[in-house]
C-alpha cells in the first residue's frame, strides 16, 4: 500500500511540475516528455504481474528482467562428441504415451495411508529461506497439479497449509515445528501436526547436498518475527541447526525411530533424506532394517552438486557423492538386501527437464524433486542474494516490500504449468524409448561417451546387484564394505571409504 501511495505522489508531483513548467515556456516540453515517459514506464512496471523483478524494482529491474528473457529464449549448445556426454536411447518401435502420467505408490507393508507421488515434486525449501508468498505460490501450484511440496526443515508453516496442496513434512536436526524447549523432539506436537490432512508424508532429514553433515543455517537478516515464531527462535539471530540428530546415534536406532514416527503419524509414509557419503554407512542402515524387520517407505537421495543457490561455496560439490553415484549406491544396496520392492527412491537435485527425470529414473529413482527449477518458475533470476534477504524477485526475502514483487496467483499457475509440461515431456521421452511406465526403463537406456570413439551404456559402466545377493553372499566388490558395516555404529573417521 505504501508503494502505491508513493507512486501516486510521484505521478501527481510529476504531472503538476510538468504542467507548471510548460506553462512558463514550451521549451520545457523537451525535458518533460522523457520524464513523463519514464514515469509511465515505471507505473506499468509496478502494476504488471508477469515479471516480479520489475514489480519490485520499477525501471531499475529492467536489465535483470531482460536477462531472464534471454536465458529463456537462448538455445544452449550441446557438444555431443565431448567425453562425458550422455544420451537416452530411442526405440525404432516407440509406443503411444499414456493419457495420464504415471504416479508412484509410496507406502510399504507397515504403511496404512499410502500416497501416490508424482514424477516431479517440489524439493525441500523452508519458510524463512523462501518468502511467505513464494511458499504459498508453490503450495497452490502443487494443489493445481496434484503433486507434492516438501516443506524443508524450517517447520510446517501456515503458508504451507493455506494453499491446499499435498505436503511432505520434513523434520531436520532442529526439529522445528515439533521442538521441545531444550531443542529436542516433541512427540505430542509432531503427532498433532502429522495428523493434518495436508501432510501426506513425513521425511527425516539426515543431510542434504547443499551442506552435508553441517546442519542447516538461516542468516539472522532473514529471521523475521513470523519466521522466529514458526521455529521457536529469537528474532534477528542466525539459526544454525545441529549437525546431527539427538534422537538416535546408531543405524539401528535410526530405523526404530523411523518406525516410531510412522506410528505417531497414523501410519502415513515415513522416510529419510540424505546426501550419500560412505557406502559402508548406508549398508549399515540396510543391515539394521533387515535385523529389525523395519523399513522406511521412501529414501530421498540428494546430490553433492548443491541446492537452490545458497549452499556454502566451500562445500558445494566437495562433500558427498554426486547424485548419479548416490542414486546407484542406494538402489543397489536396497536391491542387494532384498528391500527394494518395499522402499521408493526419490532423486533430489538438478532436475529441470523431462529428459532429466528419465535419466534419474534409469539410475535407480522412482520419482524426482526439484528446487532450483521451481524457484525459476516462481521468478528467480539467479541474483545470488538468497542469503542476504534482498532478493529482487521476492522469492528468498522476508522483507514485505520486496516479497510483494511476487504475485501468488500468477506464479502458482506458472509452477503448475512448468511441472505439468516437464512431466509430459518425460512421458513423451519414455514413449519414444518404447516405454510406457518407469519400471520399463533399464540401465541400458542411458549411454555415456567415454572416449572420442567409444560409447558405453550404464549397464556396462556400473555394477548392478541381483535381489538379495548381499544376504546370500556379496560379490567381491561389495564384500569388504558389507563385512565392515555395523548396524550398531556409524563409520568413524579412518574406517576407510569404498564406493566402487
Amino acid at each position: 500500500m505504501r508503494r502505491y501511495l508513493v507512486l501516486l505522489l510521484v505521478v501527481l508531483g510529476t504531472a503538476g511540475a510538468t504542467a507548471a513548467a510548460c506553462a512558463l515556456s514550451a521549451w520545457w516540453w523537451c525535458l518533460a516528455g522523457p520524464l513523463l515517459a519514464l514515469t509511465g514506464a515505471g507505473c506499468r512496471d509496478l502494476l504488471q504481474r508477469r515479471e516480479p523483478v520489475l514489480r519490485g524494482r520499477p525501471l531499475a529491474g529492467r536489465p535483470r528482467g531482460g536477462r531472464a528473457v534471454v536465458l529463456q529464449e537462448r538455445a544452449a549448445g550441446v557438444d555431443v562428441y565431448a567425453v562425458g556426454h550422455e544420451f537416452l536411447v530411442p526405440s525404432l518401435h516407440p509406443v503411444e504415451p499414456p493419457e495420464e502420467p504415471p504416479v508412484v505408490r509410496v507406502g510399504g507393508p507397515d504403511c496404512r495411508q499410502p500416497y501416490d507421488m508424482a514424477l516431479l515434486n517440489v524439493s525441500g525449501m523452508s519458510f524463512g529461506a523462501l518468502s511467505s508468498r513464494a511458499v504459498l505460490a508453490l503450495n497452490r501450484g502443487a494443489e493445481l497439479g496434484r503433486f507434492a511440496q516438501d516443506t524443508g526443515e524450517g517447520g510446517l508453516s501456515d503458508h504451507h497449509l493455506r494453499g491446499g496442496g499435498d505436503l511432505v513434512w520434513e523434520i531436520g536436526t532442529g526439529y522445528f515445528g515439533c521442538r521441545t524447549d531444550d531443542g529436542g523432539f516433541d512427540a505430542r506436537e509432531f503427532a498433532d501436526k502429522a495428523a493434518l490432512p495436508e501432510v501426506r508424508c513425513v521425511s527425516l532429514k539426515l543431510s542434504q547436498g547443499a551442506a552435508p553433515g553441517g546442519g542447516g543455517m538461516l542468516p539472522g537478516v532473514k529471521v523475521s518475527a513470523a519466521v522466529a515464531r514458526e521455529r521457536g527462535v529469537p528474532v534477528g539471530e542466525t539459526v544454525v541447526s545441529p549437525p546431527r540428530h539427538r534422537v538416535f546415534s546408531t543405524p539401528r536406532e535410526l530405523v526404530l525411530f523411523l518406525a516410531r514416527m510412522r506410528e505417531l503419524a497414523g501410519g502415513k509414509p515415513v522416510g529419510f533424506k540424505l546426501c550419500v557419503g560412505s557406502r559402508r554407512e548406508f549398508l549399515a542402515v540396510c543391515q539394521a532394517m533387515v535385523a529389525e524387520g523395519v523399513t522406511p517407505d521412501f529414501v530421498v537421495v540428494d546430490g553433492a552438486e548443491g541446492g537452490t543457490g545458497a549452499p556454502p561455496a566451500e562445500s558445494a560439490g566437495r562433500l558427498g557423492m554426486p547424485l548419479t553415484e548416490g542414486l546407484i549406491t542406494v538402489h543397489n544396496a536396497l536391491v542387494g538386501t532384498g528391500l527394494r520392492d518395499r522402499i521408493r527412491i526419490g532423486a533430489s537435485g538438478r532436475v529441470a527437464t523431462g529428459p532429466d527425470i528419465v535419466k534419474r529414473l534409469v539410475q535407480g529413482a522412482d520419482y524426482t524433486n526439484s528446487a532450483r527449477a521451481m524457484m525459476r518458475a516462481l521468478g528467480c533470476v539467479d541474483a545470488g542474494r538468497c542469503h542476504t534477504g534482498t532478493c529482487p524477485a521476492g522469492v528468498t526475502t522476508q522483507d514485505r516490500l520486496r516479497a510483494r514483487a511476487l504475485d501468488v496467483d500468477d506464479r502458482s499457475r506458472r509452477v503448475h504449468r512448468y511441472q505439468r509440461a516437464t512431466v509430459r515431456s518425460a512421458v513423451r521421452v519414455m514413449a519414444s524409448m518404447g516405454v510406457r511406465e518407469p519400471r520399463g526403463l533399464t540401465p541400458a537406456h542411458l549411454v555415456r561417451r567415454t572416449g572420442p570413439t567409444t560409447l558405453r551404456s550404464y549397464a556396462e559402466l556400473y555394477e548392478w546387484l541381483e535381489p538379495g545377493v548381499l544376504l546370500a553372499g556379496p560379490p567381491q566388490s561389495w564384500a569388504a564394505d558389507w563385512k565392515a558395516a555395523d548396524p550398531d555404529g556409524f563409520a568413524r573417521c579412518g574406517d576407510g571409504f569404498s564406493g566402487r
